[in-house]
């Protein structure tokens, strides 16, 4: 009987590890996560910056929630028994010509943050690790929502064109604007 309790403990040690190739793609993740919650930092600074108190209270908001993207990894990879590798990050960029080519690399930002999720549930699945696919479905419906709202800003700011009056009131509202994806509302419209 310690013989096979022995071995069936050793079996759940072996399948709640990771893979080396899962670890390491959850560990870039990590990375893209704490890139993705400076980047914002750095928008919300430049928009603090230039008078855009609404705006930078928006980005300072998804700072935070990008850390926690990041510390959700984290704490995942510990449960795992794997290793966390807490990367050093690129400065962001600092510097935009207005709040709409702001926006709009925010927007390209986060479909290359969904196409990262996306590989990374790849890997998962060609390495058979349910657990872990199943962790990151979160992220995915996280994505299709972060998409959803900078594309719902892309689109308020194009209706504003040079209008200074909607400027305005876009950088009051902003702060509490939030978008829904299609997948929150079970494909109903």
């Amino acid at each position: 009987m310690l013989i096979s309790n022995t071995i069936t403990s050793h079996q759940n040690q072996e399948n709640n590890m990771l893979s080396n190739r899962v670890q390491d793609a959850l560990n870039e993740q990590i990375k893209m996560e704490g890139s993705s919650s400076n980047f914002y930092l750095s928008m919300a600074v430049w928009a603090e910056e230039n008078g855009y108190a609404g705006v930078s209270q928006f980005l300072y908001k998804h700072s935070d929630e990008e850390r926690f993207h990041m510390l959700k990894l984290v704490k995942y990879i510990n449960e795992r028994d794997g290793k966390v590798i807490i990367p050093a990050f690129d400065q962001p960029k600092s510097s935009f010509e207005s709040v709409k080519q702001l926006f709009e690399e925010l927007y390209k930002h986060e479909v290359s943050v969904t196409q990262s999720i996306g590989e990374l549930v790849g890997i998962c699945l060609e390495e058979k690790d349910f657990t872990t696919q199943n962790f990151l479905q979160w992220y995915v419906s996280e994505q299709l929502e972060e998409e959803a709202l900078a594309k719902t800003v892309l689109d308020k700011i194009k209706l504003m064109a040079d209008d200074k009056s909607a400027w305005y009131h876009f950088d009051r509202d902003i702060a509490g604007l939030t978008a829904t994806s299609i997948a929150d509302t079970g494909g109903a419209q």
